[in-house]
């Protein structure tokens, strides 16, 4: 069982930037990706952006350019940097991971982003 903790969101003015981090703990093997999802008031949930253990990442249209994905498999860690941010970016943002060799699929608790004035 994998346990995913969110950090580093909260209220941030339109521009701004926020990182959020996520560190996995448990009885890991190893986790084949991990991943940013959100979900504003009303809507899906949506991916943000994912990085594969190999470095491959993957990014929502809407944050391209804007936001960075990054992590460190050797601490079970991924981080979102998020820049230039829009009120279209409030939401609860997830982490994701997924471990291959059970086929796991884990989700955080979730933490708040909001961007306003």
């Amino acid at each position: 069982q994998v346990h995913l903790v969110e950090s580093g969101g909260g209220l941030v003015q339109p521009g701004g930037s926020l990182r959020l981090s996520c560190a996995a703990s448990g009885g890991i093997v190893s986790i084949d990706y991990m991943g940013w999802y959100r979900q504003a008031p009303g809507k899906q949930r949506e991916l943000v952006a994912s990085m594969t253990r190999g470095e491959a990442t993957n990014y929502a249209d809407s944050v391209k350019g804007r936001f960075t994905i990054s992590r460190d498999n050797a601490k079970n860690t991924v981080d979102l940097q998020m820049n230039s941010l829009n009120p279209e970016d409030t939401a609860v943002y997830y982490c994701n991971a997924y471990t291959g060799y059970d086929e796991g699929d884990y989700w955080g608790q979730g933490t708040q982003v909001t961007v306003s004035s």
